[in-house]
C-alpha cells in the first residue's frame, strides 16, 4: 500500500484547488441541493466563493449530518502539556528552540499531580502533547507518564514528534489510544520555509506519521493543517484528500480533523493577508468538510474566540476542548475555584483566546441542547445509511441562523 506521501503527488490537487476558487454558483448549489459532497469536486465547490452567500444552507446540513451521526454529544478533552523543550526551527511556533521562553519539562509525578487536577475539573479524556526533543520524551519518560494518568483518566492520546512504528508500540502497550499530528501545512514550498531545522523539517516523514501510528495500533488518529501559513483552500483540499486516503487504509483506527487557526506565540510570527482564514470561511470550511466526511470526528480548541465556539458547536463539531493551559505544568498555577491562570504563563506554545472555565462551556453547550461528554464510552457509531435529501431550501431555522450570524459577527 503507498503512504500518503507518495499518493499526494499524483492526485489533482491543482484541479480541485482551481474548482475551489472558480466554482460556479449552479455548481455548489447543485452540491448542495444532493445534501452531501460525494467528491472532492464537490467538496472544492462548497469551499468556493460562489457557495459563501449560501452559508447558513451548508450550515443547517453540516448540523443535519452531524446529528444524525453523533447525536447531541460533544466529547470534552483537556490537553496537558509534558515539555516546551524543542530541538526544531519552526518560525510560528512559540516551543521553537530560538525562542528566548522558560523550558520546562516536567517529572512524571508532576504530570500525575496535573492530571488529578484536570480530573477534579471532570476531565476524563487527555491530549498528552510535548516539544520534539529526545532528551525528554524518550527512554520510557512518555510510557510512565501514560501509567501515571490513566487511572485518574481513563482515556489518553498523544501529540509527540513522528516516531516510527516500533517506537509506538511501547506507548500503546502503556495505554494510549490517540495519536494526533498535525501537519502544519501541506504545501510543500512552504513547509520547507518554515521549518529549517531539526527532524521537523522533513515533510514526507511527517505526513506518513499517521500510518505509521496505525500499523502500531493507536485505536484513534487526528490530523489538521495549521491555517494561516498558507492558502487556506489549498490546506482544505489537502486535508480532506489525507483524511480520505487514512479512511479508506487506516480502518482499523477512527480519524479526526482539527481546522486549527494560528495565535500569538512567542517569536511574533505574523500572517500574511493572503493566507487568512476568516470567521465565514472557518464555518464554511468546517461545514464543507462535514459534508464530505460525514462520520469523521471534527475538533474544536480554544484557539478560537468564545462567541465564535458557541456558535460552531451547534453546526459540525463532535470534540472539544475547554480551560486549558499550553503551557508544561500551568494547570498548577490555576486558581481552583475560578479555574483562571494565576500568573502569566511564558513557557505556553500559543496564547489561547477562549479562557472560559470548562464547567461554563458545558452549560453553554447544555443551553443549546447538546450533551457533553467528559469520558467518551466508545459507542460504536451509526453504519453507512440513507441520507435524506429533502432539505433544498435556502435558509436555516430561525434559532441556528441568530447563532451563526451572532457567532460572525462579534468583534474579537
Amino acid at each position: 500500500m503507498p503512504a500518503f506521501s507518495e499518493v499526494l503527488p499524483t492526485l489533482p490537487l491543482a484541479r480541485w484547488i482551481e474548482r475551489a476558487q472558480t466554482a460556479r454558483e449552479d455548481e455548489a448549489l447543485t452540491v448542495l441541493r444532493s445534501g452531501r459532497a460525494r467528491s472532492m469536486e464537490d467538496f472544492a465547490a462548497l469551499l468556493s466563493p460562489t457557495a459563501a452567500p449560501h452559508l447558513e444552507v451548508l450550515a443547517a446540513l453540516s448540523q443535519k449530518l452531524t446529528r444524525h451521526f453523533f447525536g447531541n454529544t460533544i466529547r470534552f478533552f483537556a490537553p496537558i502539556y509534558l515539555s516546551n523543550e524543542c530541538v526544531n526551527v519552526c518560525k510560528y511556533c512559540g516551543f521553537s528552540r530560538h525562542n528566548a521562553i522558560p523550558r520546562i519539562t516536567l517529572p512524571a509525578a508532576k504530570v500525575e499531580d496535573e492530571t488529578r487536577l484536570l480530573a477534579g475539573r471532570g476531565f476524563r479524556s487527555l491530549l498528552i502533547v510535548a516539544g520534539e526533543h529526545p532528551k525528554y520524551v524518550s527512554n520510557g519518560y512518555v510510557e510512565e507518564c501514560v501509567r501515571r494518568c490513566l487511572p485518574l483518566t481513563p482515556q489518553v492520546a498523544l501529540e509527540l514528534g513522528p516516531l516510527e512504528t516500533a517506537e509506538y508500540a511501547p506507548l500503546v502497550a502503556a495505554g494510549a489510544e490517540g495519536l494526533v499530528v498535525y501537519q502544519e501545512t501541506y504545501h510543500e514550498p512552504t513547509y520547507r520555509e518554515l521549518h529549517t531545522a531539526g527532524p521537523k523539517k522533513h515533510y514526507a516523514w511527517r505526513l506518513d506519521t499517521p500510518e505509521r501510528g496505525h500499523a502500531a495500533g493507536f485505536r484513534r488518529l487526528g490530523i489538521g493543517a495549521l491555517f494561516g501559513l498558507h492558502d487556506w483552500r489549498f490546506e482544505a483540499v489537502a486535508l480532506a484528500a489525507h483524511a480520505r486516503h487514512l479512511l479508506k487504509h487506516c480502518w482499523r483506527s477512527y480519524l479526526t480533523i482539527a481546522l486549527p487557526r494560528l495565535r500569538p506565540a512567542a517569536g511574533g510570527f505574523q500572517v500574511s493577508p493572503e493566507n487568512i482564514l476568516g470567521d465565514r470561511e472557518l464555518v464554511q470550511l468546517m461545514c464543507a468538510m462535514r459534508l464530505l466526511l460525514p462520520t469523521t470526528g471534527i475538533v474544536l480548541s480554544t484557539r478560537e474566540p468564545a462567541p465564535l465556539r458557541d456558535g460552531l458547536c451547534t453546526l459540525g463539531v463532535t470534540h472539544m476542548s475547554a480551560g486549558s493551559s499550553t503551557e508544561p505544568g500551568g494547570y498548577s498555577h490555576f486558581d481552583e475555584s475560578q479555574w483562571t491562570p494565576t500568573r502569566a504563563q511564558p513557557g505556553e506554545q500559543f496564547h489561547i483566546a477562549d479562557e472560559r472555565p470548562p464547567q461554563i462551556v458545558a452549560a453553554m453547550l447544555r443551553a443549546r441542547g447538546l450533551d457533553p461528554v467528559w469520558k467518551d464510552h466508545d459507542l460504536a457509531l451509526a453504519g453507512p445509511s440513507h441520507i435524506s435529501h429533502a432539505l433544498t431550501t435556502t435558509s436555516t431555522s430561525g434559532e441556528n441562523s441568530v447563532v451563526l450570524n451572532q457567532a460572525l459577527s462579534t468583534k474579537r
